[in-house]
């Protein structure tokens, strides 16, 4: 599969689930690894933070990267980052995961992708080839 190009700085955004995912696991080697009820470790510029993985993705779609000079689909950006969020969570779960309506497909997703990377001694390399995995479409996810 081939490696996302990675810039934090970068103000391209994608809206593919999969770019999506890519960027994330090298943004939190990058970064590393935040754990706790926040996806962020204290305030600042959200590209230079540790992050939880959902952080990351958050990263991946723009948070904190956006150009006042530049367009963006702001709308496909925000259903590529709710794939990829479906997508991770499904990944880690190992099962399809149903919501009823977006809100709550959401917040069922960011639950699951939370419980597992707050888990005791989960590790930025462990979240980022979690992330990888679940971004390989030749990989089979049930």
């Amino acid at each position: 599969m081939p490696r996302v190009r990675y810039s934090p700085e970068s103000a391209l955004i994608t809206r593919d689930p999969i770019a999506i995912l890519q960027w994330a696991a090298c943004h939190i080697e990058e970064v590393g690894l935040h754990q706790g009820r926040e996806v962020f470790a204290g305030a600042g510029r959200t590209v230079t933070l540790a992050c939880s993985p959902r952080g990351a993705i958050d990263v991946a779609a723009g948070d904190g990267r956006r150009s006042g000079d530049r367009y963006y689909d702001t709308d496909a950006i925000r259903r590529g980052r709710a794939r990829a969020l479906r997508i991770f969570a499904e990944h880690l779960a190992g099962h399809p995961l149903e919501g009823g309506d977006p809100r709550d497909a959401e917040d069922l997703h960011c639950g699951v992708i939370d419980q597992w990377s707050n888990a005791p001694g989960r590790t930025a390399a462990e979240a980022a080839q979690a992330l990888r995995t679940a971004a390989d479409p030749t990989e089979p996810i049930f």
